[in-house]
C-alpha cells in the first residue's frame, strides 16, 4: 500500500529518509523537503512511487528514460546540493567521534570524468550479454552500449565495446565476468576477474583479440596476459607503469586536488612517510620537496614506485619498504626522526596505525581517506594522542554516488 510522507534529510547512501509513526523510512530516489508517495518494500524501506511536491534541490535527471545503474544514485540532485551534502557527512562523522575542526567547502573534483572503473559483463536469461554497471541494490546490468554514461571520462567510455568482445570470448565457461578498466597514457589496460583459470584457447583468443583492439595491456586476475604497451600515468611530472590491476585515484582532478593538499600539509618538512603509498600517488610529488619513505603492502606496486623514483630527475631521496601496515603497523620508533608522516589506507581506515602515530614525536600528520567514518575514527586516536585537527577538505570525485574523500591536516 502507498502512503505519503515528507522527507526530512538524506541518508549516508543518499536514500530520502521519512519520520514516521513507525520509525525511519528510507526511499531511494526522494530529496530532503519534499512530499512523496511510496510504497513499503520493506520494515525501513519504500519504493518511490511519485514526487508530489519537489524540494529545491531536485533537477531533472540526465538520460530520464534510462535504468538508474548504482553509481548514479544522485542524479536527480544538483551537483552544488550534492557538494553541501557530502560535507555535512564528514562533519557528522567527526562530530559523532567529539571531533570540532575546519571543514572547508566540498571540491568539485569530477574533472573530465572517471579514469578508471569495474564494468560487468553479464549473459540474461534472454542470451544476451550486457555490459555496463549494475541497478541499485541490484544484480542487472546496465547496458553501456544503449546508454551514454556522464561520469566517465572520454577516454575510459572507449572500452565498453572491448570489454563486451573480451567478455564473449569466455561466454562458453558460464561464469560472470567483471572487467576493471584502467585508461592511461599508453592506452587501456584491462583487467579481466571471475572466469579463473583459463585453458590455453581462451587465453591465446584473448590474448589475439587484445592485439586487435589495440590495448595497452590485458591482464587476468592481476596477471599479464599480454602486454603491448607498459600502461604509463603520470604522478606530477614523472611517468609510473603501473602493476596489472594497480590502485589509481578515479579522475585526474581528485587526485590533483588530493596532492595539492597533501604536500600543502607537509610544510617544511624535510624527512617524510607515505603509507599505504600504492604506486606513488602522493610520494613522487612529496620527493620534490622532502625525503619520503614509501610504505606498501602491494608488492607489484612497491615495485613500480621504486623503478620510476630511480629514474626521475629532481627528487629527493625515495625509499621503498614492503610492509602490510594494517597486520604490521610502524611502531613509533620506526617513526623516529621523520617530521611528517602522510597515510592513504583502504575503506577500512587505519586504526592501528594511527595509534602507532598517536604514539609517536612525528609533528605532522596528513590523512587521506574515502570513508568519512573510519576517517573520524582515526582522527578520534590522533587527537586523543596531543594531535590538532587544523583542517579538513572534503573532495568529491564520485559525482553523483554517496562516496566522498577528505584530506586532514594535524599537527602538534
Amino acid at each position: 500500500m502507498s502512503q505519503q510522507v515528507r522527507i526530512q534529510r538524506l541518508g549516508h547512501r543518499g536514500d530520502g529518509v521519512a519520520e514516521t509513526p513507525d520509525g525511519e523510512l528510507f526511499i531511494f530516489g526522494a530529496l530532503p523537503g519534499e512530499l512523496v508517495e511510496a510504497e513499503r518494500t520493506g520494515r525501513d524501506r519504500a519504493q518511490l512511487r511519485a514526487v508530489l511536491e519537489a524540494g529545491p534541490d531536485r533537477v531533472e535527471a540526465f538520460d530520464p528514460d534510462a535504468p538508474m545503474c548504482g553509481g548514479c544514485g544522485l542524479r536527480h540532485m544538483a551537483v552544488p546540493a550534492q557538494l553541501r551534502w557530502k560535507r555535512e557527512l564528514v562533519i557528522e562523522n567527526l562530530r559523532g567521534t567529539g571531533i570540532t575542526a575546519e571543514v572547508e567547502p566540498c571540491v568539485d573534483a569530477h574533472g573530465e570524468g572517471r579514469r578508471r572503473a569495474t564494468f560487468h559483463a553479464r549473459v540474461g536469461a534472454d542470451r544476451v550479454l550486457r555490459v555496463g554497471f549494475t541497478e541499485p541494490r541490484a544484480h542487472a546490468v546496465v547496458d553501456l552500449a544503449e546508454h551514454d554514461c556522464p561520469v566517465m571520462s572520454p577516454a575510459l567510455k572507449t572500452a565498453v565495446e572491448p570489454v563486451r568482445v573480451l567478455a564473449a570470448i569466455l561466454t562458453e565457461l558460464g561464469k560472470p565476468v567483471d572487467a576493471l578498466v584502467t585508461a592511461t597514457v599508453s592506452g587501456l589496460e584491462i583487467d579481466l576477474r571471475g572466469p579463473g583459470r583459463l585453458p590455453e584457447n581462451l587465453r591465446l583468443a584473448l590474448t589475439r583479440k587484445a592485439g586487435q583492439l589495440g590495448l595497452a595491456r590485458l591482464s587476468l586476475h592481476g596477471d599479464t596476459v599480454i602486454e603491448f604497451k607498459a600502461p604509463v600515468v603520470r604522478f606530477g611530472n614523472v611517468e609510473v607503469a603501473i602493476p596489472p590491476g594497480g590502485f589509481l585515484q578515479a579522475t585526474s582532478a581528485g587526485e590533483e586536488a588530493m596532492v595539492q593538499r597533501v604536500v600543502e600539509g607537509l610544510g617544511t618538512a624535510s624527512r617524510t612517510a607515505d603509507l599505504f603509498a600504492g604506486s606513488g600517488t602522493f610520494t613522487l610529488r612529496m620527493a620534490t620537496r622532502a625525503q619520503v619513505l614509501a610504505v606498501e603492502s602491494s608488492r607489484p606496486s612497491l615495485e613500480a614506485l621504486d623503478r620510476a623514483a630511480r629514474h626521475a630527475t629532481g627528487l629527493k631521496k625515495v625509499t621503498v619498504e614492503p610492509r602490510d601496515l594494517v597486520r604490521r603497523p610502524m611502531q613509533a620508533a620506526d617513526l623516529k626522526g621523520l617530521d611528517a608522516v602522510v597515510f592513504d589506507p583502504p575503506r577500512a581506515g587505519a586504526e592501528e596505525q594511527a595509534r602507532m602515530i598517536a604514539g609517536s614525536a612525528v609533528r605532522r600528520v596528513v590523512a587521506v581517506s574515502c570513508n568519512p567514518g573510519t576517517l573520524a575514527r582515526d582522527l578520534a586516536i590522533l587527537t586523543g594522542g596531543g594531535y590538532r585537527v587544523d583542517s579538513v577538505l572534503p573532495i568529491d570525485q564520485f559525482r553523483h554516488s554517496a562516496h566522498v574523500e577528505a584530506v586532514a591536516l594535524l599537527s602538534r
